[in-house]
Parts: C-alpha cells; structure tokens; sequence
C-alpha cells in the first residue's frame, strides 16, 4: 500500500470494510457535507483557482491557505451542478489531505480512488473521479511556482 497521508489512510481502511450498498450510502452522506468543506465569508487564501472544467458539470473552486509549518488547508467551492460522486470525493479530500504538505499533497498517487469509491463507480463515471484531486495537485503546484 502506498504511502498515504494518515487521515486521508483513515478513510481508505473504513471504506474498504464496507460492502458495496454501506459504501454508496456513506458516499452520499459525504456529498451532504460537502458545504462544510466551502469557504467561508471572509477567508483568505494564498491561492483561488475557481474555473467550469469539462471533466465537470459545474464549476469547482479550490481555494487553499498555507498555515503553520507550510501545512496546506483546502476549501472547495461548487456550484450546484457538480455530482454527487464529486461532492463525495471532495469531503473525503479536504478531510484526508488538510494539515498536509504541499509535497505531501503531491505524492498522493490517484489509486486510492477505486479502493474507495469501488471499482464499478470507477467504471461508470471514468475520469471525472478523479477530477477534484488533480485540481487540488494543481493548485499545489502554482502555490509552488509563487
């Protein structure tokens, strides 16, 4: 197994013990949640990269902060459009990736997704899946270009 950060490895061990219908439900209670992964009225970030992608419905914004000790926080915006299986996958990201470096941030390889969200959504929905995270990589790298 590769070399996750803990929480983000947290989340991967508990999705992994769920049988398929268990790992849908929670999902889609991780979508709900996703507002609480927003920006909040009057945050500043080091970076705000809030664009409508066409790997995605809507617009995704990814808005991240440098705190102490070069530790990255993410806040992601969505607009009302975005899918359920994204909505989900940013909460799980801002959870298991928040407090990390932004090397740390860099290394996550994308084969956690799968193990997560299972293989047959994987299927289903392709690259979108995978869409957030590299928004996330993204927005990283500029950071490091700063």
């Amino acid at each position: 197994m590769a070399d996750y950060p803990a929480a983000l490895s947290e989340l991967i061990t508990f999705f992994e013990s769920l049988p398929e219908g268990e790992r849908r439900e929670n999902l889609i209670d991780l979508a709900a949640a996703a507002v609480a992964h927003a920006p909040k009225e009057g945050d500043t970030f080091d970076l705000e990269d809030v664009r409508k992608d066409a790997e995605c419905t809507d617009t995704v914004g990814v808005h991240v902060k440098i705190k102490d000790n070069d530790r990255i926080h993410f806040a992601i915006s969505l607009g009302p459009k975005v899918q359920t299986l994204t909505r989900a996958l940013t909460t799980i990201l801002c959870r298991g990736l928040n407090g990390c470096t932004l090397r740390e941030v860099l290394e996550v390889p994308q084969d956690f997704v799968p193990r997560i969200i299972g293989a047959e959504l994987v299927r289903l929905r392709s690259q979108t899946v995978y869409y957030v995270l590299g928004r996330m990589k993204q927005a990283v790298q500029m950071l490091q270009c700063k």
